[in-house]
């Protein structure tokens, strides 16, 4: 189960601070609080930062810096409430990014660096699990404008069986909603101002997608021309997608 419940995991992954140990008639009974947990996910899409530190309240995400493209793998569990969010570079340790967030209990979300030449943001979506169905026989797929041109919009279209799912003029840094898709193949499109990128993906049902669209306009060098990524972000339960 990828999508599962919060404060079974937040106990592997947050250190029990608080723990209150209650004794009535015996001894060895222990009652151990709920801890409020969010998860993030965190993603470097910067192409001209080959590694980057990302750190909630002071304290670092990951035990390695992201390379571009790259991603934490997994959900980290965190602590709620109003967190200080940064992106580093590393080893240099200059700060790229300052974001104030309030990230809420039982909520999954997702961070992208983006940007470039010393003008990065970071992005923070909310990812709305709990509003896909998981039942529903199709897959769930989104994307990430993080092509690196603040002043033009990209024409971002998804095809999937022979139908549009999206065709969308998308802003830079923007994340679109998640959109169902039938299983099978699935292919994004992404032109405008030096851009012409197109890749075919295969999506599994219940399964649930991130396409990262990233690089720069006009460049041809293998590390920072733009292409088509994709991860995936989980299968959907009955306890996740509870439609």
């Amino acid at each position: 189960m990828v999508f599962s419940n919060f404060r079974r995991n937040v106990m592997v992954g947050l250190a029990l601070a608080a723990v209150t140990v209650f004794t009535a008639c015996k001894k060895d009974k222990v009652d151990t609080p709920d801890i409020p947990a969010a998860a993030l996910m965190a993603f470097n899409l910067s192409p001209d930062q080959q590694s980057v530190v990302v750190t909630l309240s002071g304290n670092m995400l990951t035990n390695r810096p992201l390379g571009y493209t790259s991603y934490t793998g997994i959900y980290q569990n965190i602590y709620t409430g109003t967190r200080t969010v940064q992106a580093y570079d590393y080893p240099d340790n200059n700060p790229l990014a300052t974001t104030e967030y309030t990230f809420d209990d039982s909520t999954y979300y997702s961070l992208f660096v983006v940007g470039a030449n010393d003008k990065y943001r970071n992005v923070i979506s909310v990812d709305k699990f709990d509003e896909l169905n998981a039942n529903s026989g199709n897959a769930y797929i989104r994307y990430v404008n993080g092509i690196t041109d603040s002043v033009n919009m990209q024409n971002v279209t998804i095809t999937a069986a022979g139908s549009s799912v999206a065709n969308d003029n998308a802003a830079y840094a923007g994340v679109s909603e998640f959109k169902a898709v039938a299983p099978g193949e699935v292919t994004i499109t992404v032109k405008g101002n030096g851009v012409d990128a197109t890749r075919t993906i295969s999506v599994g049902q219940k399964n649930v997608y991130t396409v990262l669209l990233t690089g720069v306009p006009g460049a041809t060098d293998e590390t920072s021309k733009v292409q088509i990524r994709f991860i995936q972000n989980g299968t959907l339960t009955d306890e996740a997608g509870g439609k």
